[in-house]
């Protein structure tokens, strides 16, 4: 699975959880999702549990930071830096 097709998954997947009946065209792969409030704690614990299952990788608790998963682009390259 390449880049685009990992941002791909994970846009639909965040817009299907996370922002029902938003406009696809405002989640581009810099919107920031933490810290704009659009993933609180909790939906946090179901991204990472989402790309836990997905991308067959484990996210251990001190890489689920606003670092790696502000926006598509930083979660994108942390499953890619995990895969490889």
């Amino acid at each position: 699975m390449n880049e685009q097709e990992i941002k791909s998954a994970l846009k639909t997947y965040i817009l299907n959880e996370f922002l029902p009946g938003e406009d696809p065209a405002a989640l581009t792969d810099a919107t920031p999702l933490m810290t704009t409030g659009i993933l609180d704690s909790i939906a946090v614990l179901k991204v990472v549990t989402f790309l836990e299952n997905e991308f067959s990788i484990t996210v251990e608790p001190h890489e689920a930071v606003v670092d790696n998963l502000n926006t598509i682009s930083d979660i994108a390259r942390l499953v890619i830096a995990k895969k490889t």
